[in-house]
């Protein structure tokens, strides 16, 4: 058994557990630019046929030199401040060779001991217990090409290079190993992706690789100060994959320990459909990647005076924002932290408020429908396609909802029935109301022959509530609610009866 995390020297909770989990995450995030890395070409390559967003520079061709993105350097700057990183004033680009087909020229521009930010760390909450997790650096370095691999008619394998991708902005979060369950790496990434999606600089899509993540995992026996031997895991593509996992190989692992066998150095691809890791290289000799300042790039020194300008720039952070909805708006911790963990949602959040003057009741409608509705839609599902863009309506046609349900104009069936079709389509809840017929009944004549019919056909339940039992009052509004297609002003339908029963 695997326990809970435990400083190093303490004795583990319980019985029976015996090693603890160390984990750290090097999380590569594509950032936007409108250019590539140290080139001209468009890095908006997605959907784009095979080899067409390509110059020479990218193609990795003999004689050219690459030019420095300074957005992109300026959106690596603001997610160091953001990750409360050191800005050294001193950085520079370094070749890291390796001979993998992906890297078109043999080599990749990155840098290694003179990164732009160090020491980071964000605050992460696991089963109410707040964790701070250390960052060792974030840096920059261009993306690789991507292999596509194809099987013809006749089972004859080949894999192909698409280098679109080839030098777009990849700036590389990398964690000291201080998370020690599969919660609180996957609370780590979301709280990650929570940032550079609020700063602008990353889409933080999983599913488009926008946003990847590689784990290194190891086991130790409590206690004992030395890392354990690590296993590199990659291939995952969702929060529920990297979960998996890490679980996966926590279970591998201890096996592998407790039949007093080691654990190879290795990295391990993530097979989801299989729910298992398999071995795919040894890296029990660390790979020579022969690191030296890139010769084609001048050293790159940060001036104070442009680090002050980019942190007067920094928007709110999703920790801010949710304290702040806590205090300003009387909202719950727990809805705070869901609103403010996605910046669209925030900000639609606060613009329905200032157009309702009710942040509880645009709270309520926020986490009971839409929520929901994103939830059913695969807008938020904790999967492959977990980042699929997140639909939102106008505040404009929730502030004007709020306004017919508090007015009467509808009751709370029909307003979220009117909030489903406006989510659904972007109608304004008025004409959705006209087109359905939703406009709330309060007629008394009207609900008088209705309510009538509706005694006459429950005889048990009148009976029960002549008798005394004044609960069997509920069933009787809820079956004028059904004959009236939920229209009926539940207020008015009650007091009719009671006239009518009485």
């Amino acid at each position: 058994m695997v326990s809970a995390p435990n400083p190093p020297g303490t004795t583990p909770p319980g019985t029976g557990t015996t090693y603890e989990v160390v984990i750290g995450l090097e999380v590569h995030s594509q950032l936007l630019t409108a250019s590539k890395m140290f080139c001209q070409c468009s890095s908006d390559y997605a959907g784009a046929p095979p080899n067409t967003h390509v110059c020479p520079v990218c193609l990795g061709m003999p004689g050219v030199l690459p030019v420095i993105n300074r957005l992109a350097v300026e959106h690596t700057l603001m997610t160091g401040l953001a990750l409360n990183c050191t800005i050294p004033e001193a950085s520079k680009f370094d070749r890291k060779n390796y001979p993998y087909p992906d890297l078109v020229k043999g080599y990749q521009i990155s840098q290694y001991d003179l990164p732009f930010c160090l020491d980071g760390w964000i605050d992460v909450e696991v089963d109410g217990e707040v964790r701070r997790i250390k960052m060792e650096r974030v840096h920059l370095e261009e993306d690789t090409a991507r292999l596509v691999h194809v099987t013809d008619d006749a089972g004859v394998s080949a894999s192909l290079i698409d280098v679109n991708r080839s030098g777009v902005p990849l700036m590389e979060v990398v964690s000291r190993p201080d998370m020690h369950t599969p919660a609180e790496a996957r609370a780590y990434l979301q709280k990650l992706r929570s940032i550079v999606r609020t700063l602008g600089v990353s889409t933080g899509n999983m599913d488009e690789g926008s946003f990847r993540c590689d784990a290194n995992i190891s086991l130790r026996p409590f206690g004992q100060a030395e890392l354990g031997t690590k296993t590199e895991v990659k291939n995952m593509n969702s929060f529920r994959s990297v979960f998996r996992a890490l679980e996966f190989e926590i279970k591998r692992q201890t096996e592998v320990l407790d039949r007093g066998e080691r654990v190879v150095q290795e990295t391990r691809g993530w097979i989801d459909d299989r729910g298992i890791t398999v071995s795919q290289r040894s890296k029990e000799q660390a790979h020579d990647y022969r690191y030296f300042p890139e010769p084609d790039l001048p050293p790159v020194f940060v001036a104070r005076e442009w680090v002050t300008e980019i942190r007067g720039r920094l928007p709110e952070l999703p920790d801010a924002r949710r304290d702040r909805f806590v205090s300003q708006y009387g909202v719950t911790p727990y809805l705070a932290a869901q609103l403010a963990a996605s910046r669209d949602v925030a900000d639609f959040f606060e613009r329905t408020v200032e157009l309702s003057k009710d942040a509880r009741t645009v709270g309520n409608w926020v986490q009971n429908e839409l929520f929901r509705l994103q939830k059913e839609s695969g807008a938020d599902k904790d999967g492959a396609d977990e980042d699929a863009p997140t639909a939102l309506p106008k505040p404009e046609h929730l502030a004007e909802l709020i306004r017919l349900v508090d007015a009467g104009t509808i009751n709370g069936t029909a307003g979220k029935q009117v909030f489903e079709e406006l989510y659904r389509t972007g109608d304004a809840p008025s004409a959705i109301v006209e087109r359905l017929g939703l406009t709330q009944l309060s007629d008394t004549t009207e609900l008088d022959a209705v309510a009538a019919q509706v005694i006459a056909a429950n005889e048990r339940p009148v009976a029960d509530y002549r008798g005394g039992k004044t609960s069997a009052l509920g069933r009787l509004v809820g079956e004028v609610m059904k004959a009236t297609r939920g229209r009926a002003n539940p207020a008015v339908v009650t007091e009719v009866l009671k006239r009518l029963l009485d």
